[in-house]
C-alpha cells in the first residue's frame, strides 16, 4: 500500500499540474493510503497564494473527492516526530512520511528522487 504524500497528492488531483498525466497513471490500480500531514500539506499548498491559490472550499472537495474515488485508507500519524531521521529543516516532513510509512509497511509514493529512504517509490 501507497501512502501519499502531499505534493504528490498535488500533482494527482490538480490536472493542471504539470506531472498529472504521469501521477494519474501511475496510481492506477493502486492502494492508497492518506495521513493528516499528507492532507494538511495538500491544503496549505493548494490554498497558498503563493503556489496554487485556490479558494479552502473547491480544494477541500478535490481532496474528498480524490480520496473516495481512490478509495483511500486514513493513517494515522502516531509516530513521534522524535524518531526522525530528518538532519535539516527541509528533509522534516518527507523523512516524518517515510518514517510513518515503514512503521506501517507502506511506501511514500512521490515525484522527488532526491529523497533516499528504503520506504520511498518514486513515481516515474
Amino acid at each position: 500500500m501507497q501512502l501519499t504524500a502531499a505534493s504528490r497528492s498535488i500533482a494527482a488531483i490538480w490536472k493542471s499540474h504539470p506531472d498529472h498525466v504521469t501521477t494519474d497513471a501511475w496510481l492506477a490500480g493502486k492502494e492508497l493510503a492518506t495521513c493528516p500531514i499528507s492532507e494538511l500539506g495538500f491544503l496549505r499548498i493548494s490554498t497558498n497564494p503563493k503556489a496554487l491559490n485556490a479558494d479552502m472550499t473547491t480544494t477541500r472537495q478535490l481532496l474528498k473527492a480524490f480520496l473516495q474515488k481512490c478509495g483511500a485508507h486514513f493513517v494515522a500519524d502516531d509516530l513521534s516526530p522524535l524518531k526522525s531521521s530528518a538532519l535539516r529543516s527541509e528533509q522534516v516532513a518527507d523523512c516524518y512520511l517515510a518514517e510513518l510509512a515503514a512503521s506501517k509497511g507502506m511506501k511514500v509514493a512521490t515525484l522527488d528522487d532526491g529523497i533516499s529512504h528504503q520506504a520511498v517509490e518514486v513515481i516515474v
